[in-house]
């Protein structure tokens, strides 16, 4: 083992930076300006809400109200009558019985594997979750199972294999729609085993809600799920809705147990109210414009044809994440700063945010994109594509 400096506890953060830099995996932060001229298919903003006047109206109009912060975790001072109120509203959309609202979705991911899971539980986790899934499962203190990615047969050889006796129970945790590829879970297949062998099926909607179901109520709702007494779903208010933070969302007595129970509920400040009140807005909005859930799956479609007509592998998308794989991460990164320098911002992902290792462009189909906008940018990502 290399000896370290006495005088320096923090030589090996150089170390490893040096490693990163060969292995072309620096990751810097980009200042982004309020009036970017840029085309975004970066972002989450799935509906094109997070500057829509209703909902940016309700965020200020929030904010003006209960003031900028909540004061304090939910259990002291930090719900207001928005929370209560979007808590119900989106609960009612999605077609649960109750919802509980985080200050993040990861918060929420934690709160929502950790809390269901414990030293008892086996917890059964898709390979391709994200990282806060797989932090919760770390966090649970669970025996934990990874599955191959999309597996439902994986999934029921281990759960026929795990002997689940007297006290025994089991979790499988996985997300609907996963955010490196856009692929879709196999939800019913899921849960069909998983009520084969009574066990939980707790599903990440992140990158479903808004984009799938009817107008949009998630891909919980659009495989038959939604209000499931042996289903709960997570989501993020942060995309489709163009707000910040996260909900659970399920039957009202795990509600109760995560008011109890999960700790970044009671340990956590809670939502700021202009961010609850533009996830209320942005919910109330795509009740009356359901429309806006099909013109995304619609644009991503589109993106895809148009890519693979050029001949670049991109995946076929299931809701509104369209990726297109690169040959390395520095041609990745090289060809992001191409497509920047061409007026067009997208998303870069490569190891280690990506599991299998394969380095991709990571484009948000939304569903405020014109068709002019749409070849604006297959024109830009054709043209800047790496030739070898």
């Amino acid at each position: 083992m290399p000896q370290q400096r006495q005088d320096d506890p923090f030589e090996w953060i150089d170390v490893q930076r040096e490693r990163r830099g060969r292995a072309g995996l620096v990751r810097r932060l980009s200042v982004r300006p309020a009036d970017s001229p840029l085309l975004d298919l970066a972002s989450n903003d799935y509906l094109g809400l997070a500057r829509h006047p209703e909902v940016t109206a309700a965020a200020a109009e929030a904010a003006r109200r209960w003031g900028a912060g909540s004061t304090g975790s939910r259990l002291v001072t930090g719900s207001t009558e928005l929370h209560a109120a979007l808590e119900t509203e989106l609960a009612a959309f999605c077609g649960f019985e109750a919802a509980l609202v985080f200050s993040s979705g990861y918060a929420a991911n934690l709160a929502a594997v950790s809390a269901l899971g414990g030293r008892d539980a086996l917890v059964v986790s898709d390979a391709g979750n994200h990282a806060s899934l797989i932090d919760g499962c770390r966090l649970s203190r669970a025996e934990v199972a990874v599955v191959p990615h999309a597996d439902s047969e994986a999934v029921r050889k281990v759960l026929d294999g795990a002997g689940l006796g007297e006290g025994g129970r089991a979790l499988v945790v996985t997300d609907s729609v996963f955010s490196v590829d856009g692929d879709a879970a196999p939800l019913a297949d899921h849960a069909a085993v998983c009520r084969a062998h009574g066990a939980a099926l707790v599903v990440d909607d992140a990158h479903g809600l808004g984009v799938l179901g009817a107008g949009g109520r998630g891909a919980v709702h659009a495989a038959g799920l939604a209000g499931a007494p042996d289903v709960v779903a997570t989501a993020t208010l942060s995309k489709s809705l163009g707000s910040q933070g996260g909900a659970i969302l399920g039957p009202a007595r795990v509600i109760e147990h995560l008011v109890n129970t999960a700790r970044t509920f009671i340990f956590d400040t809670g939502l700021n109210p202009a961010a609850a009140g533009a996830a209320l807005a942005s919910v109330r909005l795509l009740r009356r414009e359901p429309e806006r859930a099909a013109r995304a799956r619609t644009v991503a479609a589109e993106l895809h044809g148009r890519l693979t007509a050029a001949g670049l592998a991109a995946v076929r998308p299931d809701a509104s994440v369209v990726s297109v794989r690169a040959p390395s991460p520095e041609q990745a990164l090289r060809w992001a700063a191409d497509c920047r320098a061409a007026g067009l911002l997208v998303g870069c992902f490569r190891p280690p945010s990506v599991p299998d290792g394969i380095s991709r462009l990571r484009l948000t189909a939304r569903a405020d994109l014109t068709d002019q906008r749409i070849e604006e940018a297959v024109g830009v990502i054709v043209r800047t594509a790496p030739t070898a």
